[in-house]
């Protein structure tokens, strides 16, 4: 396992105060970043949930944002990172067709989330590396 994941497992373990998706992403990158926690949650708030609209994954926009704070901002690079989720989710992007399709299936919404968020976080890891980012 890598610090990253184990970093994403300890935040979503947190009961008070909640980490939404987006921020899960990223706060398991601030130590690399040398970025202290309560800013990044700070950052990433409005993001969860959707945009707190129930648009776009709050475990995509914090990849993006990781990306972005290791200046790995290329198109080719962001559109892989939503090529592959949507590979991955049956071309889903929305947090709201995500829970429902999770729904459906009988599954619950916090493991899900917690499974979405270390699926993400492993992804933007492999990334960074191939770019020689960390």
């Amino acid at each position: 396992m890598s610090k990253y994941l184990d970093r994403a497992k300890e935040i979503r373990a947190i009961e008070t105060p909640h980490h939404n998706c987006a921020q899960s992403v990223l706060m398991s990158f601030t130590q690399s970043l040398n970025l202290d926690d309560e800013t990044a949650y700070k950052i990433a708030t409005a993001f969860g949930g959707g945009m707190k609209s129930g648009i776009t994954c709050g475990v995509i926009t914090g990849g993006l944002m990781v990306l972005g704070l290791f200046d790995v901002d290329a198109p080719e690079d962001t559109q892989a990172l939503v090529k592959y989720f949507q590979s991955c989710h049956s071309d889903m992007l929305n947090c709201a067709d995500l829970l429902k399709a999770n729904a459906a299936a009988g599954g619950t919404r916090k493991p899900h989330c917690d499974a979405l968020v270390y699926e993400m976080v492993e992804y933007v890891e492999k990334a960074l590396k191939e770019k020689g980012k960390i």
